[in-house]
């Protein structure tokens, strides 16, 4: 399996794409600030094309080039449905901070929505990737869990947004933000999980949950058995 990415805009908000080896189509993850044109090269370069685009959460840093990108290649966005208002009203979900940086940009939704829940499963691109719920960071956040065949064999991955960073976890200050909610969600829904669990954040460099099980201070007493 693919998986790849790279940092964008002045958020430098990891933007993912995914694809089984050999196939013509992937998945993206999160394309924000500034991703649409080194997302589309990589693409053609590639020679992929996306079945879906994939959003994590709300903020704008993380699905400000959905529309365009679903534009381009007539797909569709999937997002949890209490986020999805930010599609087309994202200072709802940052508050005032980012209007300077807004300007006179306009966001609608892409033609076409899918609403994520809990439990998930998506077949998409000939892959399978299971939806996880962990409100705190956002209302509607979501981890979005794959597991990638390598020549060492299968290895579970764990796309978590904002939700868990390597060495931290997500802010929870911004409307509809929770810690307490947000420590919650890590504990049942990533805690759980196998040591040996790759984690793609939103930002930063990419970790393990046995990494964050044994080093984040922020987890520190969190239940969660595997």
């Amino acid at each position: 399996m693919l998986v790849t990415g790279f940092p964008a805009g002045a958020f430098q908000t990891n933007c993912y794409i995914l694809a089984q080896d050999g196939a013509s189509e992937c998945v993206v993850v999160d394309p924000g600030q500034n991703a649409a044109e080194p997302l589309f090269e990589f693409l053609a370069q590639s020679s992929l094309t996306p079945a879906a685009v994939l959003l994590t959460h709300g903020h704008l840093d993380h699905t400000w080039s959905v529309e365009p990108v679903c534009e381009k290649f007539g797909i569709p966005a999937y997002i949890h449905p209490e986020d999805r208002y930010m599609l087309s009203d994202p200072l709802r979900g940052t508050g005032p901070a980012l209007s300077a940086m807004l300007g006179d940009a306009e966001f609608r939704e892409p033609d076409e929505v899918i609403e994520l829940a809990d439990g998930d499963v998506l077949d998409l691109a000939g892959m399978s990737l299971t939806v996880d719920h962990t409100p705190g960071h956002t209302q509607g956040s979501v981890v979005l869990r794959t597991v990638a065949d390598t020549d060492t064999g299968p290895v579970p991955i764990a796309l978590t947004g904002d939700t868990l960073f390597s060495g931290s976890i997500g802010r929870s200050d911004l409307p509809g933000g929770d810690h307490e909610q947000l420590l919650r969600s890590i504990a049942a829904k990533l805690l759980v999980l196998a040591d040996d669990t790759a984690v793609l954040p939103g930002h930063g460099g990419s970790t393990s949950i046995g990494q964050e099980r044994a080093s984040n201070p922020f987890l520190v007493g969190l239940a969660g058995s595997r």
